[in-house]
């Protein structure tokens, strides 16, 4: 199933998507309640997804947890870029709901920053609360996976060791529609992933070559930290990002990124001016 979020009088929904139909599961509260549940809707309205004001399918008190250096041919750069060695557990740091868009929203650069970095990611949704999980277990809890940019500010982002605000520009993480497990299976066994900026290919990495799987990092938060259904969970990118290049290289206005996750999805974002 493809899961996708729409707005309808100020209220955030999910919906499965078929195609061009959306038939509404209920609002993002009552979906991520429990979405095992949710799922078996058959009786929710149809809508034509041209009607429909896309928005993040996640809720709106969703927590994004992201994972820094988690390829290993990103660790070479980062080490170059910022002196980080490849870390030896997961670099977990966070994003806020609100700087989640969706395909197809422009993106504006910070009046303070050269331009934008791109970062294709594959995310994870968690679909039940999980608490205290083994590795061996995580999957259980997870709904399914999206494509996600995880877009970078990188002038401000490493001004100090804290990513925080590089890593919450406005409307700088698109994030897709998000497929099930059932048809996604373990992302361990590979998933390709590609960005391309103007048609030129930056990035072109596969999940196979995560440094710490889904599971790992699942169990790693949650000896922590309680997730919630909807929690998202951005896996990292692997090598070739704009900051790591020679010179380097960042998106400005009228630049188009697409980042690509096999099974899961593209999203197509143009990057904008802040005037």
């Amino acid at each position: 199933m493809r899961l996708m979020g729409f707005e309808k009088d100020g209220v955030r929904y999910i919906g499965s998507l078929e195609e061009d139909k959306v038939r509404s599961l209920g609002t993002a509260a009552q979906f991520y309640a429990d979405p095992s549940i949710a799922q078996r809707n058959s009786a929710g309205p149809i809508f034509q997804r041209r009607d429909l004001v896309e928005v993040p399918p996640v809720p709106e008190n969703a927590r994004i947890f992201c994972v820094g250096i988690n390829y290993r041919s990103h660790a070479g750069e980062s080490k170059d870029i910022a002196g980080i060695d490849e870390p030896t557990v997961p670099m977990i740091f966070g994003r806020w709901q609100q700087s989640l868009s969706v395909n197809g929203t422009e993106i504006p650069v910070p009046p303070n920053e050269d331009g934008l970095d791109w970062e294709v990611e594959m995310a994870a949704i968690i679909g039940s609360r999980a608490w205290a999980v083994e590795e061996a277990d995580a999957l259980d809890h997870v709904l399914g996976y999206a494509a996600f940019n995880d877009i970078s500010a990188r002038k401000k982002q490493l001004m100090t060791p804290q990513f925080t605000l590089g890593k919450n520009a406005d409307r700088s993480g698109p994030i897709g529609t998000i497929v099930t497990r059932d048809e996604v299976g373990d992302p361990a066994k590979g998933l390709r992933v590609t960005t391309h900026v103007n048609g030129e290919l930056m990035q072109d990495g596969n999940t196979r070559d995560l440094l710490h799987s889904v599971g790992r990092i699942i169990s790693y938060i949650t000896d922590t930290v309680t997730l919630e259904p909807g929690d998202v969970i951005a896996t990292g990118t692997p090598g070739g990002v704009g900051i790591g290049r020679k010179p380097p290289l960042l998106m400005n206005d009228g630049d188009v990124c697409v980042v690509e996750v096999e099974k899961l999805g593209r999203l197509t974002n143009r990057i904008v001016s802040h005037r």
